[in-house]
């Protein structure tokens, strides 16, 4: 798939934007899913323009649209999860490092470094890859709560655990102590 959509950046023309739509077919689809480790991809749309930034760099500029299949974590159901984002990466012909490398730097995860092609359908797959829940959750699945204990002992539950919820309470009943 990425040799029909790399575009060479020295064949894109200076003074207006290439665009670009891409639309994977079904068996590029069962690809993917499988490469990204879900249970399925049905619709993947990425549609874009790629223009100049200043005079040395470039900007490519997209919608990601796409509808994934996976099961929730919860219950093990399938689930279908719709993704519809702005996509933009810039890429920059010279990039300087610090001089110091302990020095923090604001990364700002749009900018990668200029190469001779700029392929839209890399920058697709990377960001599908970025966008697809990790832990997808049917809407109102919640994990229940597990309770174990010897016989004849009370369970211990998850508020037991809590030491600041104590605290809270004996601040309240100081409070109120107080007040008569």
């Amino acid at each position: 798939m990425t040799d029909s959509t790399t575009l060479k950046v020295s064949d894109l023309p200076q003074n207006r934007a290439t665009a670009f739509d891409l639309h994977p077919d079904a068996k590029t689809l069962e690809t993917l899913a499988h490469e990204l480790d879900i249970k399925g991809l049905r619709k993947l749309r990425f549609t874009g323009t790629v223009s100049t930034k200043g005079r040395r760099d470039w900007q490519l500029t997209a919608h990601l649209g796409a509808t994934v299949l996976q099961d929730c974590v919860v219950t093990l159901e399938p689930m279908t999860t719709r993704i519809d984002e702005k996509v933009e990466r810039i890429f920059v012909s010279e990039l300087s490092e610090p001089d110091d490398p302990e020095v923090e730097m604001d990364a700002d995860e749009r900018i990668e470094p200029l190469q001779d092609t700029i392929d839209p359908a890399v920058v697709m797959i990377e960001a599908l890859s970025l966008l697809i829940p990790a832990y997808p959750r049917k809407e109102g699945a919640e994990l229940g709560e597990a309770v174990y204990s010897q016989p004849g002992v009370a369970p211990m539950r998850e508020d037991d655990v809590k030491p600041f919820a104590g605290l809270a309470a004996l601040k309240k009943q100081m409070n109120s102590d107080n007040e008569s």
